[in-house]
Formats: C-alpha cells, sequence, structure tokens
C-alpha cells in the first residue's frame, strides 16, 4: 500500500494519516447493530469526527414522528415503490459499514424505491426532496435507486431543514446505463448527517456520484463504488464549503474488483471561520483479477482565514502490476493574497477579487459537474458563504 501527498506533512492547516496496516478489503461489513460498536472516536474510521456531537445517531432508535417530509418527482413511467426489509433489491448492494449505518438501516422499516426502466432516457432529472421538521429530530432513511440496462437519468436527493438523519442509498447502474446521482447536503446549521451511498456499476456503464456538502453542523458521507462486470465507469465529484463551527467529512472507496474498469475521483473544499473542519478520505483496492484498470484521486482545500482545518488521507492498495494508471494527490494551501493583489492593481475591488480567486479554485470540478441543476445553485451559495466572509460574520 502506498500513500503519496503533495503537501508537506509538518503544515499546520492539514495533516495526513500514517498508512493503514490493514486492507479496505477487511473492514466490517454487517446489518447486526450489535456487530458495531458506539464510536468513541479512537477508531481509525472514525478519529477525524466528532463523535461526541452524534450521539443521537449511534443510539438503535425508530424516526421520530413527523420528523421529515419527504417529496419525490418521478416519470410515470418509472417504477416506484416501498420496499421492506429483506426484499430485494434492497439489501443486494449496500451492507453497512458502520454504527451510523446500520442503526439507521434496521430503523428503515421501508425504502423508498425507484427504477428506470430499461433504455428509458429522461431529459429532466428526477428528484427526491428531503426536508427535516426540526433540530434534534431522530430520521433514518433508505433510498434504493437502479437504473435498468441502458438507460440514462440523472437524480436529486436534496437534504434541507433540520434534522438528525441517518441515510443510506443504495445505487444498482445496470449494464450499459448512464447514471448521474447527486446528492446535495443544504441543512440548516443545526443539523446532523450521517450516510452510506454504495453503488454497484454494470458491464459498460458510466456511473457519476457528485456530493455537494454546504450545510449542517456535522456531515459525514461514505461514497462507495464496485462493479458487477468489466468496462464500468465511475467517477466520484465533491465540492464542500465549511464555515465556523462546521465539520464536513467525505469518505470514498472504489474497489476495483473487475477488469478493464475506470475510476476518477476528485474532491475539492474550502473552508473559513474559527474551527471549520474538513476531512477528506479517499480508498482504492486494486485486486489481484481487476487487470486493465484506471484510477485517480485528487483531493484540493483552499484554507480562507485562520483556525480553520483539513485533513486529507488518500490510500492506494494495488494487488496486481497489470494496471493501464493509477495514482492519487492531495494538496491544502492558505488563499494566496499574491493572486488578490494581481486583481487589484488592475482595478478589480477586493471582493470581488476573492470571488474570482475562490470560483477559480474550484472551476475545473464545476465543469466536471455538468450539471445545470447543480451548478447554478452551487455558484450562489458559495458567493453566499464569501459575502458572509467579507462582512466578518462567518
Amino acid at each position: 500500500m502506498t500513500l503519496v501527498t503533495d503537501k508537506p506533512h509538518n503544515d499546520p492547516q492539514t495533516q495526513v494519516a500514517t498508512i493503514p496496516d490493514k486492507s479496505r478489503a477487511e473492514r466490517l461489513t454487517s446489518f447486526e447493530v450489535e456487530d458495531f460498536a458506539v464510536p468513541t472516536g479512537r477508531e481509525e474510521e472514525w478519529r477525524f469526527t466528532p463523535v461526541d456531537r452524534l450521539a443521537g445517531l449511534f443510539s438503535d432508535t425508530a424516526t421520530d414522528a413527523d420528523a421529515v417530509s419527504f417529496s419525490t418527482k418521478v416519470p410515470e413511467e418509472a417504477l416506484q415503490a416501498a420496499l421492506a426489509a429483506g426484499v430485494a433489491p434492497r439489501g443486494t448492494v449496500l451492507v453497512p459499514g458502520d454504527r451510523g449505518s446500520v442503526v439507521g438501516s434496521a430503523n428503515s422499516p421501508e425504502a423508498t424505491y425507484i427504477k428506470v426502466p430499461n433504455d428509458a432516457e429522461y431529459a429532466e432529472p428526477l428528484r427526491v426532496d428531503i426536508t427535516g421538521n426540526g433540530a434534534g429530530r431522530r430520521v433514518n432513511s433508505h433510498i434504493v435507486l437502479e437504473a435498468g440496462s441502458h438507460s440514462k437519468a440523472l437524480i436529486i436527493l436534496d437534504h434541507t431543514g433540520s434534522a438528525d438523519f441517518s441515510g443510506n442509498v443504495e445505487i444498482k447502474v445496470g449494464d450499459g446505463a448512464d447514471l448521474t446521482v447527486v446528492t446535495l447536503q443544504r441543512w440548516a446549521d443545526d443539523a446532523n448527517h450521517l450516510a452510506q451511498h454504495d453503488a454497484v456499476v454494470g458491464r459498460d456503464a458510466t456511473y457519476k456520484h457528485i456530493a455537494v456538502s454546504l450545510g449542517g453542523s456535522i456531515v459525514r458521507m461514505n461514497s462507495n463504488v464496485r462493479y458487477a462486470g468489466p468496462g464500468g465507469d465511475a467517477t466520484l465529484l465533491g465540492v464542500y464549503f465549511a464555515d465556523a463551527g462546521q465539520h464536513l467529512e467525505h469518505r470514498s472507496f472504489v474497489d476495483h474488483n473487475a477488469p478493464q474498469c475506470k475510476s476518477l475521483v476528485t474532491y475539492k473544499g474550502a473552508l473559513q471561520g474559527e474551527t471549520a473542519h474538513t476531512v477528506w478520505v479517499g480508498d482504492v483496492l486494486i485486486r489481484a483479477e481487476a487487470e486493465g484498470i484506471d484510477t485517480y484521486e485528487l483531493n484540493r482545500n483552499l484554507v480562507l482565514s485562520d483556525g480553520a482545518r483539513a485533513d486529507s488521507v488518500p490510500n492506494l492498495e494495488i494487488e496486481t502490476g497489470d494496471i493501464a494508471g493509477a495514482g492519487h494527490a492531495s494538496s491544502t494551501g492558505r488563499f494566496d493574497d499574491e493572486q488578490l493583489f494581481y486583481l487589484m492593481s488592475r482595478g478589480v475591488s477586493e471582493d470581488e477579487a476573492r470571488r474570482m480567486v475562490v470560483r477559480g479554485f474550484f472551476a475545473d470540478i464545476i465543469a466536471k459537474i455538468g450539471v445545470a441543476e447543480v451548478v447554478d445553485p452551487l455558484m450562489e451559495a458559495i458567493d453566499a458563504e464569501l459575502a458572509l466572509d467579507m462582512k466578518g460574520e462567518a
């Protein structure tokens, strides 16, 4: 196993973990709540997370009455149903990998199931809007998304309001399908969100997962991918902006378990304000049977003020030498005052210059997202965050 970073280890704004002592494939997964102890923060997978603030989400507790409102926008010809525990395809893709996910699974008596029919192609996005109805109110959610063979669709999951939210999402991408799943975390400042999103990508299928985290007190999301056949192509993209007191944590695991597949992981984040904290942990496992694969993961962080901290941990585990390409990189840097001075010396106001620098930082990943329904509100939200900072309110 190797670990690569292009940021010095002694930089005070970023910390890079040591190489794990066991394979990512050996992590426990189970549907049994008792198999996962309540985290203490000393565990490797929880050591960055403020677990003392998440006690409510670790308890084996049912959803509070009227704690959440769900609404969907799905074409009539698409299948929409409720799946009880044990009813396929629920449980065929996602097996809980931590305490938050397993109690969410155990306490979700029904899962929302949406299937895009074989060969269907939708120009408009499908939507699932999730609104929390009160701070501290417990919500357990399970969503199953399936793209039939050779279909094409975009599905948006939009989280707003306040809640203690545990959300599992399992995604099945059929052979030759093209599916994009966007998850927006636009919570109020007092919300907490733990999530596990697992996808299986079929033969010659294309899958894109886009995570945008802007709101919430704590957001911790695990986005995982494996393959059901050769030729699969998975792209995981993430954008996050943390301000004072926020903890935004994104973890990804790409399990290359089939030959001739591709993956690209790119996450970018900005931080401002005292105790703003972001975490990105990216794991890629290339199994012995995964010959001819091509993979790359990248994380970049921009620190806009003192008192903010970014942790970035890329991991690459390789069990075969027959690969087309594999690499990873991570960096964290402060806001570039020289760029700001350059723009201001040419007549650009300080506020506009700052906005231009931050927009430039996010430009390449915004281009990769390429979804107007996501990009436009995202840029508006980034501008709003910057406006708060300029007023000294962040």
